[in-house]
């Protein structure tokens, strides 16, 4: 009778318990969608569906900040164009929204300006706070 309780402590468990993987597995679910959004880096701009037509907004309530083929920055306020440096036109746009928070603000860029340029003057502008960016095009000729 002691021989046979010895064989049966040392006879191997062949049951695997998964309750420590499933933990790991779920801690890892979370870690991953806490981190996921974070991941994600961008510039919100709303642009039109479909046929957009011009807006038709009173000149003095739009601010556009546009970047030419040389990279030079420049902000338009009221039909009053000047040329600017990138860490200027964010204190001076925060400036602009402050005294006026409904100004529609435009992003102008030239088709021969490199992608980073235009990039960098939308994350200016939405460093100084502004929601909403619209970026100007000119239209197409048949």
């Amino acid at each position: 009778m002691a021989r046979s309780r010895r064989r049966n402590k040392r006879r191997p468990m062949a049951e695997i318990n998964v309750v420590p993987y499933i933990d790991v597995m779920l801690v890892l679910l979370v870690i991953f969608m806490i981190t996921a959004p974070m991941l994600t880096q961008g510039v919100d701009v709303e642009l039109p569906n479909a046929n957009a037509t011009p807006i038709q907004d009173d000149e003095n309530d739009i601010l556009i900040a546009s970047v030419d083929s040389k990279g030079q920055f420049y902000l338009d306020v009221g039909g009053k164009q000047e040329s600017i440096a990138l860490s200027q036109l964010q204190d001076r746009v925060r400036k602009v929204l402050s005294q006026n928070p409904k100004m529609s603000v435009l992003v102008r860029g030239d088709k021969n300006v490199p992608y980073g340029d235009v990039i960098g003057l939308m994350v200016a502008l939405q460093g100084a706070g502004v929601p909403n960016v619209g970026l100007v095009t000119e239209p197409e000729t048949n």
